[in-house]
């Protein structure tokens, strides 16, 4: 498992019982989380004291319960990096705080190639981390997402961050009809980041659902790589769907044509109170 141990101005602080109790700056939370299975005893004492809980519904869904007064927007920093965050709906906070691992990594690998002129294409972009991590590293990149409020949050992001005025296009447009126009227009990229969702409908409402779709998706992505390609990477929340079905997939399509090797493994988060690491999806990544 590859940890996101370098965060300060975030903390895992506990979970049990499907919750996890999480520090954002000086704003504390607790949300669901389907992967803490056990029943551990809650000691901390902010179990008791959170500024807010995310509460499920029994009949689907859910919704925020506020305890204490918090910011309508606030941030929190990772490195040279800052997010705006704010309480969405179905628990989310506009960060995936586990994919820093993956930040560093993309990070790593411009920053080792020496090169100045690294395009990547960044689909299912959400709230642009990984777009503003690669922009801070020097490469251009095309951030797409269906979600025209997404699109903007990462925009915000951007201008938080210091990259606002780096070379980025910022697409609001279905990821696959995207995929399929920049091949007809023979537009190419040396590393593809995707964070697809399980089941999604795009901006004209098509439906998207993982299992079906991802190995013809990776498989078109390929034709959008360079002949120097650096890195594909995909990330993957879907249950059922482990780290090496993605690895199968990249080894299959992307490493069969241009050399190379995938790897893939669980992302996690270190946990404070028990000093063990939450797994946190997996991401599956091939490198020339």
């Amino acid at each position: 498992m590859r940890v996101s141990d370098g965060w300060k101005d975030y903390e895992l602080i506990d979970c049990s019982d499907g919750e996890r109790l999480e520090r954002w700056g000086d704003i504390f939370l607790i949300r669901p989380d389907p992967q803490a299975l056990w029943n551990t005893k809650r000691e901390n004492h902010l179990w008791r004291n959170a500024h807010a809980r995310y509460v499920r519904s029994n009949q689907g869904g859910g919704a925020w319960q506020f305890y204490k007064k918090i910011p309508e927007v606030w941030q929190i920093g990772y490195k040279d990096l800052q997010f705006n965050l704010k309480p969405m709906g179905f628990k989310h906070t506009g960060v995936f705080t586990e994919q820093a691992c993956n930040w560093d990594l993309v990070g790593d690998i411009i920053e080792k190639s020496g090169r100045y002129d690294i395009k990547v294409l960044n689909l299912f972009a959400y709230t642009g981390a990984a777009t503003i991590s690669a922009l801070k590293k020097g490469a251009s990149v095309v951030h797409v997402d269906a979600s025209k409020g997404m699109v903007q949050w990462a925009k915000e992001n951007a201008s938080s961050t210091g990259v606002a005025d780096r070379s980025v296009r910022w697409i609001v447009d279905d990821c696959m009809k995207f995929v399929a126009r920049e091949i007809r227009r023979g537009n190419k990229y040396d590393i593809i980041i995707m964070d697809p969702p399980s089941y999604g409908r795009g901006p004209g409402g098509e439906v998207w659902k993982l299992e079906n779709e991802i190995y013809g998706f990776v498989d078109s992505c390929k034709e959008l790589l360079t002949d120097n390609s650096l890195a594909v990477l995909i990330n993957s929340y879907t249950a059922g769907v482990s780290p090496a079905v993605m690895s199968y997939i990249l080894n299959s399509t992307v490493a069969k044509r241009f050399g190379g090797k995938a790897f893939a493994d669980e992302i996690g988060l270190p946990v404070t109170q028990s000093g063990l690491v939450l797994p946190c999806g997996s991401t599956a990544v091939w490198t020339k």
